[in-house]
């Protein structure tokens, strides 16, 4: 089902998020920026969370690869194998921006805008997601998973269909409002709004597909 090489890169990702937090961190001041408030305020916490945040990018390597195998419909992860490994890299990238936006404003502060980079890398990682949502074969891990669509294979492949459109239409609308000259609070409620229907439709959605397979039963 994986792809070797795909999986190595995973875990290299991973480390080189430790990696790097280990050697900057005798650097690092004793507070460091960990999160940016709608009204422009930053939070602090001790420097130590450096090593719980990219420690996440581990976790998560791990669980790419046990959650898989004990699903209990682990066979059809064959079928999007190439998507899912595509998947569990660029997770990694996402984690390690994430971690270089700590760093960064921690030895230059201002350097980037916070709201934009974020917006700009959920956008793109909702692009893919759309793409290959479609591509997704019933399972407990990845996906769109309601009572509804784990009970059938149709209701899943409708959800996933719609869904895949939602997520790419949210990803080009978090990419596109990131540029808008917009107070940080509006455009994260905008950012926000996108991303929760684009979650939400296809989930209800497939309640009334189901509830439609029913009666014709």
């Amino acid at each position: 089902m994986k792809n070797p090489k795909m999986r190595i890169l995973t875990y290299l990702l991973a480390a080189a998020g430790l990696l790097l937090a280990a050697v900057l961190y005798p650097r690092l001041p004793e507070q460091i920026p960990t999160n940016w408030n709608l009204d422009g305020s930053v939070t602090y916490g001790g420097r130590y969370t450096i090593f719980l945040t990219s420690g996440t990018g581990l976790v998560l390597a791990v669980l790419f690869d046990v959650l898989p195998k004990i699903d209990p419909r682990r066979e059809n992860y064959q079928k999007f194998g190439g998507y899912y490994d595509l998947f569990c890299v660029l997770m990694e990238v996402f984690l390690l921006v994430m971690n270089g936006i700590i760093l960064t404003e921690t030895f230059r502060p201002g350097t980037l805008s916070v709201p934009m980079t974020v917006m700009l890398g959920t956008g793109f990682l909702f692009l893919f997601i759309g793409n290959a949502m479609p591509k997704f074969r019933s399972n407990f891990y990845m996906g769109i998973k309601t009572p509804w669509t784990i009970s059938s294979e149709e209701v899943w492949r409708k959800t996933h269909r719609l869904g895949g459109k939602c997520f790419f239409a949210a990803g080009l609308v978090s990419i596109l409002i990131a540029f808008l000259p917009l107070d940080s609070t509006v455009l994260f409620g905008l950012y926000t709004a996108f991303l929760l229907i684009s979650c939400l439709a296809p989930a209800v959605l497939s309640y009334f597909w189901w509830r439609q397979e029913q009666d014709r039963s």
